[in-house]
C-alpha cells in the first residue's frame, strides 16, 4: 500500500478535488479501473432503465454469472455523491457477481452538484423498491434482495436498509463497504488520515460541499449514525480499511447496529486505504475483501 501511495504521489497526478467537476468525472472514470482486476467476463451484463420516484428513467447494468432466476444485490457506486458512474465500478461488480452467484444491479443514480441531497437517496430508494417488485422483469427474483455500496454509495445502502425496515421491504443482507455515516467529519480517524492517505480530507470537504448544505447535514439519510434507532434492520456486513478517514465511522456504525440486536459481521483490513477493494492488481487484501463480500451474499441470499 506504501508502494501504492508513494507511485501515486511520483506520478503528480492532480487531486480530483483541485478540478472542477466536469473534469473531475472525467479523470475519475480514467483512472478508476487501473488497479483493479481485469473484467470478468459474465452469462449476463445488460445496460438497463429503472424509474427514479420522479419518473425519471436512471441508467443501471446488470451483471449475472449465469441465466437463472437469480437472487440479486442492488449495488451503489462510491465517488462522494460527485463522481463515479457505471464504469468506474464495472469490474467490481463483475467481481461481486462471479465469486457469490448472486446478479448485482449496478444503479447511476443521479449526482452533485447539478442534483443536491437527498435525489441520490431518493434514486436508491425508488431502485430498490422497484427491484423488489419488478425483479421478475428482468429474470430475477426480487424477494432475494441485497443493498450493497462503497464510500458514498456505503452511506446510500446503509440509509437504503434503514428505509427498507420502515416500509416493510424485506432484505437479505446490507454490504457496507468503507462507508460514510458521521454528519461532521469529527472523528479521530479523520485527524489521523487527513492527508497522504488516498483519501484527503479537502476531497471530502470539496464532495460534501457540492452534494448538501450544512445545515441539512445531521439528517439521518446524510448520515446514518444520527438515525433514532436501527432495530429490525438487514444484517450486515461492513468491510473496512485501517487507513482510511472513515474508518471510525463505519466501526461506530457496526456498533450501533449490534446494540440494536442486529447481526454484524465487520472485518477491518489493516495497512490499506480507502478504496483498496478496488485494486486488486496489487493488494492482496483487495482479493480477501472480495471473497468475504462473496461469502456474506451467499450466505444471505443462498441460506
Amino acid at each position: 500500500m506504501r508502494g501504492l501511495l508513494e507511485r501515486i504521489h511520483r506520478a503528480g497526478v492532480p487531486p480530483l478535488y483541485s478540478l472542477p467537476v466536469r473534469e473531475a468525472r472525467k479523470a475519475y472514470t480514467l483512472r478508476s479501473e487501473v488497479l483493479d482486476l481485469p473484467r470478468a467476463p459474465l452469462a449476463r451484463v445488460e445496460d438497463i432503465k429503472i424509474p427514479a420516484a420522479d419518473g425519471t428513467p436512471l441508467d443501471a447494468r446488470l451483471y449475472a454469472p449465469s441465466s437463472d432466476v437469480l437472487p440479486l444485490m442492488l449495488y451503489t457506486h462510491g465517488g462522494g455523491f460527485t463522481i463515479g458512474n457505471l464504469e468506474t465500478h464495472d469490474s467490481l461488480c463483475r467481481q461481486f457477481a462471479l465469486r457469490s452467484g448472486a446478479a448485482v444491479v449496478a444503479l447511476h443514480y443521479r449526482l452533485a452538484p447539478e442534483h443536491r441531497f437527498p435525489v441520490a437517496v431518493d434514486d436508491t430508494w425508488a431502485a430498490m423498491t422497484w427491484l423488489s417488485q419488478h425483479g421478475a422483469t428482468l429474470g430475477l427474483d426480487g424477494t432475494r434482495l441485497a443493498v450493497g455500496g462503497d464510500s458514498a454509495g456505503g452511506t446510500l445502502a446503509a440509509v437504503a436498509a434503514l428505509h427498507a425496515r420502515d416500509i416493510g421491504l424485506p432484505l437479505a443482507l446490507q454490504l457496507l463497504i468503507t462507508p460514510g455515516t458521521t454528519a461532521h467529519q469529527d472523528t479521530a480517524s479523520h485527524e489521523q488520515f487527513e492527508s497522504g492517505f488516498l483519501l484527503e480530507g479537502e476531497g471530502i470537504d470539496w464532495f460534501f460541499n457540492h452534494y448538501i448544505d450544512k445545515a441539512h447535514r445531521d439528517d439521518w439519510r446524510f448520515a446514518p449514525l444520527n438515525a433514532d434507532d436501527a432495530e429490525g434492520v438487514a444484517p450486515a456486513c461492513f468491510i473496512l480499511a485501517e487507513c482510511d478517514p472513515l474508518v471510525d465511522e463505519g466501526v461506530a456504525y457496526a456498533d450501533k447496529l449490534r446494540a440494536a440486536r442486529v447481526a454484524v459481521d465487520l472485518e477491518l483490513y489493516r495497512g490499506v486505504t480507502h478504496d483498496f477493494i478496488k485494486m486488486g492488481r496489487a493488494l492482496p487484501e483487495a482479493i480477501a475483501a472480495l471473497d468475504a463480500a462473496a461469502l456474506a451474499l451467499k450466505k444471505a441470499l443462498t441460506p
